[in-house]
């Protein structure tokens, strides 16, 4: 199938899949004057890419836990295992951060207010 006919059936833009092609994480075949053609199980594998990608994957980090589906194996799944558990060590401590950063914009406002109520005294 085409770039197009690939977009459709995944839901992906066709930039989206030029950009997974750049990153290493789609191949195709070229025909002759260039035109991208992909093989059916390619579906699967964009949906996969995109469940990474909505987890909070990077690129990067997708194609480090891609070797788990291309060949399964005990090394390749701890391998993924552990890159996903660090991935999300470093959402949690991003989280972390957003929550104190919060909590500091709660107490400025919290100034605010009581400083706007010494106003109309």
């Amino acid at each position: 199938m085409r770039i197009g006919e690939l977009a459709a059936q995944t839901g992906v833009s066709v930039r989206s899949l030029r950009y997974y092609e750049e990153q290493g994480l789609l191949t195709s075949d070229r025909s002759a004057s260039g035109q991208r053609h992909y093989t059916a199980d390619k579906i699967e594998r964009v949906r996969f890419i995109q469940r990474m990608y909505a987890a909070g994957l990077s690129s990067g980090t997708v194609s480090e836990v891609l070797p788990c589906v291309e060949s399964p194996s005990e090394e390749t799944s701890d391998a993924a295992l552990e890159r996903m558990t660090r991935e999300r060590d470093r959402l949690s401590e991003h989280i972390a951060d957003l929550i104190r950063t919060r909590d500091a914009l709660d107490a400025l406002i919290a100034t605010n207010r009581e400083h706007r109520r010494s106003l109309r005294v």
